[in-house]
C-alpha cells in the first residue's frame, strides 16, 4: 500500500540483491511476547530420540530463528513420515499443522512448464517458436523482441526478460497477469535470448498467458485438470482471484524487518503478484507427490521429460552446481546422485525440497521468508538430511 513503511518483503523467485518488497499493512499484525524455543515432537513417531530430520527441523527453529518449519520425507518404498517444529501460531501459541498447507512460491513454475510440455507433447505449443507466434505483438520493448524469444527460452531463463518482481511498487494489491508484464516491459532487456541465464519471473508470466491463448482456458483450470486432478493433489490448489488465505489447515506465516524488530503475521495477502510465478499453495507432502509422479513420466511423455531435464548451469541463483532445466532444477547430493525440484519463496514462506529417480522425496518449509545466505544453507541442508537418510 503506497505511503506505508517499506518492510523488506521479497517476491517470490525474487534473489538476493534484487529490490525489496513492501508489507502490505492491512496483514501485519505485531505479535507481541512470544517463545521460538518450543519444539513439536514428530507427528509420526514417539521415538525417545528425535532422529536427523527433526534435530534438523529443530535446528531452523532455533538457530536460524524460524517461528516453525515442518518436512514431508518419503523413502524408497514409499513410507512417507511427516516433522513439525515451533509454533503454528505465534498469537496463540498452537502447533503447527502436521503436513499444513504453504504458500509454495516458485514452485509453481514447474506446474507451469509440466503443462506447457504437455502442450508440447499434443502438438499444439512448439519449444523453439517463437512467443509471438502464440501473442502477436505483445512483446516489445527496450532490446525486446517475441520475434526472437522462444517458448524453450522462456522455461529455462534464458530469455533475457527483465524481472517484474524488482519494478513493482508498494502497492500490495490485486495484479493483473497483463499487469506484470507491462512492468517488466517498461525496462531493458537483460541480454539478448539465449546468451545467457538468468532468472526473470516475467518468463513464466508470458508462459501462463501462452497457456491460456493456445488452451482457452484460464491457466488455474489447465494446472487443476491436467496435474491437481490427474495424480490426486487434494491440497493443492492455484487461489482465485482476491482470495487471500489459505484454505486448509496451515502454520501461519511471518515477516521480521529489521533483523532484531517483531515478527509480523503476513499470512493473509494477496498472491496475484505471483500468477504463473508463485501463486499456489499446497502442502509438502503434495510437492513430493507432485515431483515423484513427475519424474517417474506419470505427467509427461518421454520426450518432454527428456527436455525438461535437460539443464544449463544456474549455480548464481541455486548454489554450487545447480543446473536448471525447463522449470525444474537438478542439485548433487552429498551422498550421491542428483535431486530434482524448484524451490519456492513467498512473503511468510520458504520452501525448498527435491526428489531421485530411485523413488525418494522431501520437501522442507519454514514459515518466514529467508533473506540470508545461511538460511538458505541450512534449508537446502535440511532436505539433504532426509534425502540421503
Amino acid at each position: 500500500m503506497r505511503g506505508q513503511t517499506r518492510q523488506g518483503l521479497r517476491l517470490p523467485g525474487q534473489q538476493q540483491g534484487t529490490r525489496r518488497r513492501a508489507l502490505p499493512a492491512a496483514a501485519a499484525v505485531a505479535i507481541g511476547v512470544m517463545t521460538l524455543g518450543a519444539l513439536a515432537p514428530p507427528s509420526v513417531s514417539a521415538a525417545a530420540r528425535p532422529d536427523a530430520v527433526q534435530q534438523s527441523l529443530n535446528l531452523l527453529v532455533r538457530d536460524d530463528r524460524m517461528p516453525a518449519a515442518l518436512a514431508s520425507v518419503q523413502d524408497r518404498d514409499g513410507r512417507i513420515r511427516t516433522y513439525t517444529a515451533g509454533l503454528g501460531d505465534l498469537a496463540t501459541g498452537s502447533k503447527v499443522p502436521r503436513d499444513g498447507q504453504v504458500r509454495i512460491g516458485s514452485n509453481t513454475k514447474t506446474f507451469v512448464a509440466v503443462v506447457v510440455l504437455q502442450l508440447v507433447g499434443e502438438g499444439k505449443i512448439g519449444l523453439d517458436t517463437t512467443v509471438d507466434t502464440y501473442l502477436p505483438e505483445l512483446v516489445r520493448g527496450e532490446g525486446i523482441d517475441g520475434r526472437r524469444i522462444t517458448v524453450r527460452e522462456l522455461l529455462q531463463q534464458t530469455s533475457g526478460l527483465p524481472n517484474y518482481s524488482d519494478y513493482l511498487g508498494d502497492d500490495v494489491r490485486y495484479y493483473s497477469p497483463r499487469e506484470l508484464l507491462d512492468t517488466a516491459l517498461q525496462h531493458p532487456a537483460e541480454f539478448d535470448p539465449g546468451t545467457s541465464w538468468k532468472y526473470s519471473n516475467t518468463n513464466y508470466i508470458l508462459a501462463g498467458l501462452i497457456v491460456q491463448k493456445v488452451t482457452g482456458r484460464p491457466l488455474a483450470e489447465e494446472i487443476d485438470r491436467r496435474i491437481i486432478k490427474r495424480i490426486g493433489l487434494r491440497h493443492t490448489y492455484f487461489p482465485a482471484p482476491g482470495e487471500m488465505t489459505i484454505r486448509e489447515p496451515h502454520p501461519q506465516g511471518y515477516h521480521r524487518n529489521p533483523a532484531d524488530g517483531p515478527l509480523r503475521d503476513i499470512t493473509e495477502i494477496d498472491p496475484s503478484w505471483g500468477w504463473a510465478a508463485g501463486q499456489m499453495v499446497s502442502t509438502n507432502s503434495d510437492l513430493n507427490r507432485f515431483f515423484g509422479a513427475l519424474l517417474a513420466g506419470h505427467l509427461l511423455p518421454s520426450a518432454q521429460l527428456a527436455q525438461m531435464r535437460s539443464t544449463v548451469p544456474a549455480e548464481a541463483t541455486f548454489g554450487p552446481a545447480a543446473r536448471y532445466g525447463l522449470g525444474l532444477v537438478s542439485r548433487p547430493l552429498p551422498c550421491g546422485g542428483l535431486s530434482w525440484g524448484h524451490g519456492g519463496s513467498f512473503p511468510g514462506y520458504e520452501t525448498r525440497g527435491g526428489a531421485t529417480d530411485d523413488g525418494r522425496a522431501t520437501t522442507v518449509a519454514v514459515t518466514m521468508q529467508l533473506t540470508d545466505e545461511a538460511g538458505r544453507r541450512n534449508l537446502e541442508r535440511a532436505v539433504d538430511t532426509a534425502l540421503c537418510r
